[in-house]
């Protein structure tokens, strides 16, 4: 057995040899100083024009989240059940598709991809809008729209991802993942608190249309920005096997094998918050609609939180911090379950969506800046997949928990599974790469890593 080494709180799990992916530095002190601001990647006009095309988008989507739930909730008089199982086929289709999503986003333009999809999102948006409107909707025609929103997300998500490298640039991807779920939470705050509100004066239906109408600005921002600006990626030519190639390149890259098992236990059981929000506001405290959209409001303040710390970050995130994170977000959100009141359950929602989003960003920044460029697709593909297929899963058997024992138990045992999961992981990663860790208390709280 070799000598340990010793590791501070930053230092993987048991990542490859291959070297960290740091971000390409500045060429001159006054570029770097740009870079180290918390803003750095707004300095590039084609990602200040996503940046604002997104924003629009994130507080329709949000508002649709909700309205969606709620409008389930209300169809099937107040089944757990039929939530999860919307949410598992709004999912269903990045587990089987996601593959084919990232070969897409490798082979294409990443741009005219996302015109496409965004404009096939709007139109599922609209339809299931009108047919809460007029009150024609039933349980499965919610089902049946779910399913094909999920069909575009699938080839949505993966050219998204692979596109921010695109707007922001090698020197300010990792600030750009951050500003992306900056974005995307301050949506989360905006979004489920006005969706309250319409919910309440108008109806479900109104919610989700206005969804529709703000998939507008996203499709304009994309028609806008200046293509000569865009840090395109060479795109790998037409050949057999290339989904192969990307899974074979995951699996052989312990690190990021590592972050990919732990995303997916994350989100397979843990990462279902609309639903279990939802949940504990209508069954467990009472709640209406405007109390409901108020939860994810207070969820969104911590993510957000989360979401501009990790704008700070400069170089790639390590296995060891993505697994602390997951830890103590399925910590957080087992004691969140045990909450005995709306009021004590509102207010450890900040605290859960800190440590949520910090394992998200985290994890995110971690897959973008180790995957070699042209495999980004691919790999952010499978990241998607892991993260999000996995709530078919997870979302119908959390919804029956949820029937059988109670809403508290949503969180209870997403949080426990999510936790098992990780350790698993871990486990799993350490037994293929020989190694043992030994934690220590003294002088500071660290672990010790050991190649057998």
């Amino acid at each position: 057995m070799s000598a340990p080494v010793k590791a501070d709180p930053e230092t993987p799990l048991p990542e490859t040899p291959l070297p960290e992916t740091p971000v390409r530095e500045a060429h001159d002190p006054a570029e770097a100083a740009r870079a180290n601001r918390m803003f750095a990647a707004l300095a590039e006009p084609n990602y200040r024009i996503y940046f604002a095309g997104a924003f629009v988008s994130n507080i329709g989507t949000w508002m649709q989240r909700v309205a969606q739930d709620w409008l389930v909730l209300e169809l099937s008089h107040g089944s757990a059940l039929a939530v999860g199982v919307t949410t598992g086929l709004q999912f269903l289709p990045m587990l089987l598709l996601s593959p084919y999503g990232g070969l897409v986003a490798d082979r294409f333009d990443k741009r005219r991809i996302l015109r496409v999809t965004q404009g096939w999102l709007a139109v599922c948006a609209a339809v299931l809008g009108v047919l809460a409107v007029t009150g024609v909707a039933q349980t499965w025609h919610v089902f049946v729209v779910a399913l094909a929103f999920g069909l575009g997300t699938a080839f949505d998500n993966p050219a998204r991802q692979a596109f921010v490298s695109e707007v922001a640039g090698k020197a300010h991807i990792a600030n750009a993942i951050g500003l992306n779920s900056a974005n995307f939470n301050v949506g989360r705050i905006i979004g489920p608190a006005i969706a309250g509100l319409v919910i309440a004066a108008f109806g479900s239906g109104w919610a989700i249309l206005s969804n529709a109408v703000t998939y507008g600005a996203m499709i304009l921002a994309l028609t806008l920005m200046n293509a000569r600006l865009l840090n395109r990626a060479e795109r790998p030519p037409r050949a057999k096997h290339q989904i192969r190639e990307g899974m074979s390149y995951v699996w052989h890259r312990t690190d990021l094998l590592l972050i990919l098992c732990v995303a997916f236990f994350v989100g397979t059981f843990g990462m279902n918050f609309q639903m279990t929000s939802a949940l504990m506001a209508q069954q467990e405290f009472h709640k209406g609609a405007a109390e409901y959209g108020i939860l994810g409001t207070f969820m969104a303040v911590g993510s957000l939180t989360g979401a501009l710390l990790a704008a700070k970050r400069r170089v790639r995130p390590r296995g060891r911090f993505v697994v602390v994170m997951a830890l103590a977000f399925a910590a957080v959100e087992i004691v969140a379950g045990l909450m005995p009141t709306y009021a004590t359950y509102a207010a450890i929602l900040p605290l859960l969506g800190l440590v949520a989003l910090s394992t998200l960003t985290a994890a995110n920044a971690s897959v973008q800046l180790g995957a070699a460029p042209h495999l980004r697709g691919r790999v952010m593909a499978l990241y998607m997949m892991v993260l999000m297929g996995g709530t078919p899963i997870g979302a119908p058997l959390l919804g029956w928990v949820g029937e059988v024992l109670g809403p508290r138990w949503t969180l209870i045992g997403g949080g426990g599974l999510t936790a098992l999961g990780v350790i698993a992981t871990v486990a799993f990663v350490m037994h293929r790469e020989h190694l043992r860790i030994t934690p220590h208390l003294q002088p500071r709280p660290n672990l010790e890593v050991h190649a057998l």
